[in-house]
């Protein structure tokens, strides 16, 4: 992210149907529905452009420069070309989105045709985040998901066709079933896709979700899943994808830029319901609701952000951790000596490596990230 710009998150609510380990906020598609939320979109990027909301939460004024644009999900493809191009021409419109701003929308397999993928690349859209999260069909059933294997490879051919070649594929582990094992499917997948960037995330039980109200069967214990974890990593090195954060792995030069940026404790503006934003040391959100969204599309204040616990908790998820450069840069002074003992004290353990240049998670560190980086930190 160059300096003095933000981070835009577009937050798209619809899904065909909920699967049964998602938390996220999200509704049913509707085509109605669908518009409406598109103009509401545009009225609330006109708000923060002329500095007109009302809500006594933001008090900066939002900063016009964009470098990333991330739309999240829901399914941000079964909005279609075309209402996603009208929400990028009024972002062109209001804020200065940089000439090589990294644009990004969160796609099902199953929604690919060459019709769209043409469609959203000429809307400006340049980098996919594909929701692959097995090449294993029995994988797919037990996630609930409604793609096929097969479609992964598809969409990835379609995007390429249509000159996205900027493509991340999501990779759950820990399916119920999966092992350390049997990797080797997706692996192969992932090889044939050739993406720039894999998300590896371990499959977490939410309460509320269906998976939460009744645990699946073969769900992988807590060896088992660091197993699986340690294994997948292996493998997506062994393709030419590094590690630089805990569940993300990137060839070089195609680390996500808008993930970074929260990571590096960036600020940022997010629309819609259960969008986050952090910009002028305040965050603040919206409410979980799609109608009120529409309806009253007022934020609520979430306090401070951006302290120095904030930033070494964030930055501890990167594989190259809490840089002295990077905190003298922020702070004018050194990395806290106390992170740097506690640190070192764990380094016996293989969990933390304390040196010169700084503070970092050794990748076992990474499986017990909340307990180690809370340790570090104090």
């Amino acid at each position: 992210m160059m300096k003095n710009s933000i981070g835009l998150y577009i937050h798209i609510p619809f899904c065909a149907g909920k699967c049964p380990y998602c938390d996220f906020y999200s509704v049913d598609f509707d085509e109605h529905l669908a518009d409406r939320y598109t103009e509401t979109l545009i009225g609330q990027i006109g708000v923060y452009s002329r500095g007109d909301y009302q809500s006594p939460a933001i008090i900066p004024a939002i900063t016009p420069h964009i470098s990333t644009i991330y739309f999240g999900g829901g399914t941000p493809s079964l909005m279609g070309a075309g209402r996603i191009a009208r929400i990028m021409n009024v972002a062109h419109e209001n804020f200065h989105v940089s000439n090589n701003a990294e644009i990004t929308l969160e796609l099902n397999p199953c929604t690919a045709t060459p019709e769209l993928m043409r469609g959203l690349a000429a809307a400006g859209i340049n980098r996919l985040s594909v929701g692959m999260q097995s090449g294993a069909d029995a994988e797919l059933r037990a996630l609930g998901r409604r793609h096929t294997a097969g479609q992964t490879p598809a969409a990835a051919d379609m995007a390429r066709r249509a000159g996205i070649n900027n493509i991340s594929l999501d990779w759950m582990l820990g399916i119920p079933g999966q092992t350390e094992h049997n990797l080797g499917e997706t692996l192969r997948m992932i090889e044939e896709c050739a993406p720039a960037h894999v998300s590896a995330y371990l499959l977490k039980i939410e309460p509320g979700t269906l998976f939460g109200k009744k645990i699946p069967k073969g769900v992988p214990g807590g060896d088992e899943a660091a197993g699986i974890y340690l294994a997948a990593c292996a493998g997506l090195e062994s393709l030419g994808l590094t590690q630089y954060e805990i569940s993300n792995f990137a060839r070089q030069g195609y680390e996500s830029r808008h993930n970074l940026n929260y990571w590096n404790c960036g600020e940022y503006l997010g629309l819609g319901p259960a969008a986050h934003s952090f910009i002028g040391g305040r965050r603040f959100f919206y409410p979980p609701s799609l109608d009120e969204f529409m309806s009253n599309p007022e934020t609520v204040d979430d306090g401070e952000g951006g302290g120095e616990e904030e930033y070494a908790m964030l930055r501890l998820r990167l594989s190259a951790g809490l840089t002295e450069d990077g905190w003298r840069e922020r702070y004018g002074g050194p990395i806290p000596d106390e992170y740097r003992s506690r640190a070192a004290g764990l380094a016996p353990h293989g969990l933390a490596e304390a040196g010169g240049g700084g503070v970092r998670l050794t990748r076992r560190g990474f499986l017990l990230s909340n307990e180690v980086i809370t340790r570090i930190i104090g």
